[in-house]
């Protein structure tokens, strides 16, 4: 029996060494580094969670993050190469970013605030269930608009592997969410600005604008909200940086 449970972790180990090292999508790919980075959104959400009162917690951004996670997982599978990293990541961000945003809710209701309906969690997952359901017969979709005497330039978009019809288009479209929730946040408190999350969020926003580029089908979508995430990430950290700047000066 030991020598069984042996074989299997030597089993293991050996897949797992494997694909560390596939010269393809290994750790010297961004196919790799890409999901790490999106990792960061877990250990924030999870270090916020610990650490942090629930007044850091932006409800948008987190309802976004919600929705986020839910269509890149569906993203993460369809993708070439598949992803499992990224499936992986996603599935796990889903569970924090659930659990922070119901300490949001409770937190804001609390100090009487008025949630927005499409705040909630439950419109958030009927957001993503939608979109998921759109992408999935989106073949057929796609097949019927051909058919219709389109002018080639929306020919060409329709048709495109990455187009309207296709999660690859609407996972980071929805991605924009994100970078809108921060151009929202401009003027947020400094304070109940999460230092670790908008970390990750930077981190992941210059690495996938690279990682967009070399996936199959190359997605200039998912490029540029990466570019404005890395952006809108980094307004957010420099105020932060600034705030504890000027802290340390008056002391």
């Amino acid at each position: 029996v030991d020598s069984d449970k042996a074989t299997r972790a030597t089993m293991v180990l050996g897949r797992l060494a494997a694909a560390i090292t596939n010269p393809k999508t290994g750790w010297k790919t961004t196919h790799f580094w890409g999901p790490i980075a999106n990792w960061g959104l877990v250990v924030a959400a999870v270090s916020d969670a610990f650490n942090q009162g629930p007044e850091v917690i932006s409800v948008p951004m987190t309802s976004a993050l919600c929705v986020y996670s839910a269509l890149f997982m569906r993203f993460a599978w369809l993708v070439q190469p598949r992803n499992y990293l990224l499936f992986a990541c996603h599935f796990f961000n889903e569970g924090a970013q659930l659990t922070q945003l119901m300490r949001g809710l409770k937190y804001e209701q609390e100090q009487q605030a008025k949630i927005p309906l499409n705040d909630t969690p439950t419109s958030s997952t009927g957001t993503a269930g939608k979109v998921a359901f759109l992408s999935a017969i989106g073949q057929g979709l796609q097949a019927q608009v051909l058919k219709l005497p389109l002018p080639d330039v929306a020919r060409t978009f329709v048709s495109h592997p990455a187009g309207p019809f296709t999660i690859h288009f609407w996972a980071p479209t929805w991605k924009w969410m994100l970078s809108i929730t921060n151009l929202l946040d401009y003027n947020r408190p400094v304070e109940k600005v999460s230092t670790m999350q908008q970390t990750a969020l930077c981190a992941t926003g210059f690495i996938w604008s690279r990682y967009s580029m070399v996936i199959i089908p190359v997605n200039y979508n998912l490029f540029a909200v990466n570019i404005s995430l890395a952006v809108t990430g980094t307004y957010h950290l420099g105020r932060k940086v600034y705030s504890e700047f000027n802290k340390t000066k008056k002391d």
